[in-house]
């Protein structure tokens, strides 16, 4: 595949998110900060469920895989991004916007998969609270994670060979600040359409799937919680799921506009603004979310501030 687009293509410029000199010294200044929150929020989930025994249950289990999800999918596009405020010539290789699309596409579409399998897991504590134990074991959930593991790097594969199989006729010039798959497809030979058709399917195939399972647990939780006859149960059982699902409606509400919304919305700008939503401040966002609407993180970080842990 690489070979067969070495002909034409061996490098993309990338015109990122400004080409004024003073603005990208400001938005590095800016988006360090933002990727340095990241990994500090994100590994610090990953510590305080590991090292605090409290937190050895099947919703941490899955926390701490989206911490590690948002860490890596993160750094598959901020690092460049920040490299290209202070460079010239803001050019990426071939390979390696391939490897950046491979590789952000899998811990994208993982964390899909890990969100929905979050939703799955709130709905059999609320709504068959006596299965629990035996419906997410241990085994189940590290059964659970891995497939989503798996399928996602397939499904990246599937969706990387299609960008780039065909040869780039257009240009080399890719507005965007990173490879992303519909940008690089602008840049493909008419020939291309079967890819994208082939991409289309994949990518409403796992969205509705997904939101599918996420829609039908919470109608369920929903529906279990309201006939919690105590405001303080109805409010307990709330409070487990309100981070999740503020998590699910920022990720998917982010990316079904990016990816969904009619033609005639659609602008660069726009493309670029929504991209930076689930790639920078969602990986962000989403630690700061579990840790201050949740007592049980809170309290495992109060542990590890003492040292009692």
């Amino acid at each position: 595949m690489i070979e067969r687009n070495q002909s034409s293509v061996t490098e993309f410029i990338l015109l990122g998110l400004t080409d004024n000199p003073e603005l990208q010294l400001i938005l590095f200044l800016l988006f360090l900060m933002f990727y340095i929150t990241t990994l500090v929020c994100n590994i610090g989930i990953i510590v305080l469920t590991r090292v605090d025994s409290h937190l050895h249950t099947p919703m941490y289990f899955f926390l701490c895989h989206l911490s590690f999800v948002d860490l890596c999918y993160s750094s598959t596009i901020s690092p460049k991004m920040l490299v290209s405020f202070l460079s010239d010539r803001k050019s990426i290789s071939l390979n390696d916007c391939i490897a950046q699309l491979y590789f952000f596409a899998a811990f994208a579409t993982s964390e899909c998969f890990l969100v929905t399998v979050m939703a799955y897991d709130r709905y059999v504590a609320i709504c068959n609270p006596l299965l629990y134990p035996v419906a997410m074991s241990q085994r189940v959930c590290i059964q659970l994670v891995a497939g989503a593991y798996a399928a996602s790097f397939i499904i990246s594969m599937a969706h990387t060979v299609c960008t780039f199989y065909f040869p780039f006729c257009q240009s080399n010039v890719i507005d965007h600040f990173y490879c992303d798959i519909p940008p690089v497809l602008e840049l493909s030979c008419p020939d291309s359409n079967i890819s994208k058709v082939i991409i289309f399917f994949l990518a409403i195939s796992l969205g509705f799937a997904s939101l599918s399972v996420i829609l039908s647990s919470y109608v369920s939780i929903l529906s279990a919680i309201l006939r919690i006859h105590s405001a303080s149960g109805r409010r307990k059982a709330f409070n487990t799921c309100a981070s999740h699902l503020t998590v699910v409606l920022l990720f998917y509400g982010s990316v079904l506009f990016m990816y969904m919304r009619p033609s005639s919305f659609s602008s660069v700008t726009l493309d670029k603004f929504f991209s930076l939503f689930y790639t920078v401040f969602s990986p962000m966002l989403n630690p700061l979310i579990y840790s201050l609407r949740n007592n049980e993180v809170k309290e495992a970080l109060r542990k590890v501030v003492n040292g009692n842990i």
